[in-house]
């Protein structure tokens, strides 16, 4: 999970989930509580789905 996608490109992760933004990475305080959490989830069960994808290159999973 990574908030500067070419960053995590040039370094070679194979799996990269972008986020946000730089000080909230998984999160965004103007959100209220509610839709806050929704964010969080959404974005943590995209991860754990790339963990799942067989991938052979650096792969960046976008929104759907």
């Amino acid at each position: 999970m990574c908030t500067v996608v070419p960053i995590s490109l040039t370094v070679g992760a194979n799996r990269i989930v972008p986020t946000v933004a730089i000080p909230y990475p998984l999160g965004n305080p103007a959100l209220d509580p509610a839709d806050e959490k929704e964010l969080r989830r959404k974005l943590v069960e995209k991860a754990l789905k790339a963990l799942q994808t067989e991938v052979t290159e650096q792969t960046v999973f976008k929104d759907e």
